[in-house]
């Protein structure tokens, strides 16, 4: 692992995630949030070395073709139609900052790999060394279950510790980590810092709030839990409301969102 100071003239490395349940409304990719989404990255860069992993394939293939997306070889299909759909709208919208983005397709098995892993982080690094922000995504199109994670949010955060990130930001469609479920507890607070994470909580099942999402709250432990056992931070907060993590990145302020950090 290399450490802070070795990264380029950038104070820290940072992976962004932003999943379904952000980009899509109505079936539909919402493209007013993926500029927004991009204006942050170009901000961001400025000050970090930024990674990105977006899901959103299988929503834009099926704005194209409409398959029924529980059958898995038309998710295959949708996620093989839509990768260059999104990608090529995140290649818009960053050239207006003329910022380059760059495609890694990953699964959970480039991680059990000594060799995948290394190749992986030498591609990386290359691209961050030229001001590239690599998007990584699940190589949904073709990977068999056991080759992937099942949800950008585990996934992020094997990126974020095997690619020497210093954070993980999580942007999701809540402002972060309650003591209780605050769509059904009005009176539910929000966790601005959180050091351990109850066993139970780990074993609840995912509750995906979009059609297209494959997550909900409990990946999102879990992906905080494996950074935690590995001395590693991750913060949530809201993807609709991109200025709570502005003040957090660019000016050291906590206003809302929950900092996972180990003891």
């Amino acid at each position: 692992m290399t450490s802070l100071t070795e990264h380029n003239s950038k104070t820290g490395r940072i992976v962004i995630k932003v999943g379904s349940s952000i980009l899509v409304e109505n079936e539909q990719v919402v493209l007013e949030r993926i500029h927004d989404l991009c204006k942050l990255l170009a901000d961001l860069s400025n000050k970090y070395e930024v990674i990105l992993v977006s899901s959103g394939a299988v929503a834009a293939g099926y704005t194209e073709v409409p398959l029924d997306k529980k059958r898995p070889e038309n998710k295959h299909a949708l996620a093989s139609i839509g990768q260059p759909l999104l990608m090529h709208t995140y290649h818009e919208e960053l050239m207006r900052y003329d910022l380059r983005c760059s495609q890694l397709l990953l699964g959970s098995v480039d991680f059990d790999s000594r060799s995948r892993t290394k190749s992986a982080q030498d591609s990386l690094n290359v691209l961050l060394r030229h001001n590239v922000i690599p998007i990584v995504n699940e190589n949904d199109a073709t990977a068999l279950p056991d080759w992937v994670f099942g949800d950008n949010d585990r996934m992020a955060a094997h990126v974020a510790y095997f690619f020497d990130a210093d954070l993980l930001v999580i942007l999701s469609d809540i402002e972060g980590y309650y003591d209780s479920n605050p769509r059904e507890n009005p009176d539910a607070k929000l966790l601005k810092h959180v050091h351990h994470i109850p066993a139970e909580a780990l074993q609840d099942e995912a509750s995906p709030n979009n059609a297209f999402a494959t997550g909900g709250i409990v990946t999102k432990l879990k992906a905080a839990q494996f950074l935690l056992e590995h001395e590693r931070k991750m913060f949530l907060t809201s993807g609709f409301d991109l200025s709570l993590i502005r003040e957090y990145l660019l000016d050291g302020v906590h206003n809302r969102g929950t900092l996972f950090t180990p003891e």
